[in-house]
């Protein structure tokens, strides 16, 4: 079976673009997708690499051309005016749902998501996480806990390192093999690759 891996964090709204187009594009040519969660901040820094919203006019134009493909994707975006957010706890949560159940995974990716970039709210603000993941159906406690887990903690560290081994400077960065395939403009290569 065919896979894609999907290495994301939900401070990238590229990667969220890419999010809401992945599961159709696995589905349809009968393809697992596999969820990386990793810490952008952490590839940056040990790629020496930075946002495009560091760079004032390149962060304008990405605005605009990240709207252009939500528009052709058919789904909602908006900036989000709290950005750019520190992500750790919320890649941290990623990394501990995964491993503790799919399902929930699934879930919290969902409702973190579309609060990051549909509905944006201060997703960096531990309060608004709480309220924003229990009015998702996840509970914000089970979260608190995960995220101060040496164990989450230490996978979502060693994922991140190795994901820069593999080659990553950034997100979203997708594999179909060992075929590398980084941003949301790049799906339409990812698609021939599943072919």
């Amino acid at each position: 079976m065919n896979t894609v891996e999907f290495y994301f964090d939900f401070g990238s709204p590229a990667s969220y673009l890419a999010w809401t187009q992945l599961p159709a594009i696995a589905a349809q040519y009968d393809a697992q997708l596999i969820y990386r969660p990793v810490l952008l901040g952490g590839i940056h820094k040990a790629t020496n690499n930075a946002s495009p919203a560091a760079v004032a006019s390149k962060g304008a134009w990405m605005q605009i051309d990240l709207a252009r493909f939500a528009r052709r994707y058919g789904v909602q975006f908006q900036h989000n005016p709290y950005f750019p957010i520190n992500t750790l706890m919320l890649m941290r949560g990623a990394t501990g749902t995964q491993m503790q159940d799919e399902a929930l995974f699934l879930r919290y990716v969902d409702v973190v998501y579309r609060a990051m970039w549909e509905t944006p709210r201060n997703m960096a603000d531990p309060a608004t996480i709480g309220a924003v993941l229990a009015a998702g159906g996840v509970d914000a406690s089970l979260l608190l806990d995960l995220t101060q887990r040496p164990d989450v903690k230490e996978k979502l560290k060693l994922d991140t390192e190795a994901a820069v081994a593999r080659g990553l400077f950034g997100a979203p960065t997708m594999f179909v093999g060992d075929e590398m395939f980084f941003g949301q403009d790049r799906l339409d290569f990812v698609k021939e690759a599943l072919a």
